[in-house]
């Protein structure tokens, strides 16, 4: 059956993301990098470099897919995998984890969890960029949002990161927000201005805003009671946009609000750490 159109997903879909499957649609993630490969049939003509041009891709990509391919013309009608971004596949060694994955690639934990589907690590994972090089990295010229997103400082009950879901699990599950911790009804602030992207409900996130701030930056807010504010409207740092609640599928029992901040990136919405970027209420 396919995934529920809600307002979010449709979002999505009208900018060019895949759909999630029903069991993704809960957690916002896509589909892993390794399910949405494409084929291309080569046509009379075509060579390796424009095929890559034609997909936004280095021909380099394209080799790491295809491993038959040869700089210069390819012969009409074969067979190619097109990946969506640039980047190659690697074998997982038996029992490795994400950060395994990113020391030995040099790259980011979080960013392998998500565009390999926010699920431990399989049998095949997709690592970004190329090999043997560091991956660009478009968070690193972030300077910080203006408002802490509460009215004054609260404790933190689990802070973005990785951690056990369960004693002895297998795996340790990426939380890609902070939970502040604060009765609910506290008002929940902009942490800095914007247009609101999404006010609604959606899946484990309960009630929840979605706020772009331009230049490819982006907050959320969620398990929120009631929400103040509507899709479309342009808020300002520090306004009130919605209260605290107990909405969704909280990782903690207390109330809080669940606050992430993520950068736009070729693979989507990329969280980061919240709190190295607000800074507290005056």
């Amino acid at each position: 059956m396919a995934p529920r159109l809600t307002p979010l997903l449709l979002l999505l879909a009208t900018v060019g993301f895949p759909l999630p499957s029903r069991a993704q649609t809960d957690s916002l993630c896509l589909p892993p990098i390794l399910d949405r490969l494409q084929t291309h049939r080569a046509q009379p003509g075509e060579t390796l470099a424009s095929v890559a041009q034609r997909y936004r891709l280095l021909p380099q990509t394209l080799i790491n897919f295809n491993y038959n391919l040869r700089p210069g013309p390819l012969p009409t009608g074969q067979q190619l995998t097109i990946p969506p971004l640039n980047g190659f596949p690697v074998t997982v060694p038996p029992g490795a984890t994400w950060q395994d994955l990113a020391t030995a690639h040099r790259t980011r934990a979080d960013l392998l969890f998500e565009i390999n589907g926010c699920v431990g690590p399989g049998r095949s994972a997709f690592i970004p960029g190329q090999q043997g090089s560091n991956v660009e990295n478009p968070l690193e010229t972030y300077t910080g949002l203006s408002f802490y997103p509460l009215p004054q400082p609260k404790t933190v009950g689990l802070a973005y990161g990785w951690y056990q879901v369960t004693p002895g699990a297998a795996q340790p599950t990426f939380h890609s927000g902070v939970d502040l911790l604060a009765p609910v009804g506290t008002t929940v602030l902009a942490a800095d201005g914007g247009v609101v992207a999404f006010a609604g409900q959606e899946g484990a996130y309960g009630n929840v805003v979605i706020i772009n701030h331009g230049q490819g930056r982006q907050t959320r807010y969620a398990h929120l009671a009631e929400i103040l504010v509507r899709v479309g409207q342009t808020v300002r740092g520090g306004e009130a946009i919605a209260t605290v609640g107990q909405t969704g599928r909280p990782d903690i029992p207390q109330p809080h609000l669940h606050f992430e901040v993520r950068q736009e990136a070729p693979i989507g919405w990329v969280a980061q750490d919240p709190l190295i970027h607000i800074r507290p209420a005056e």
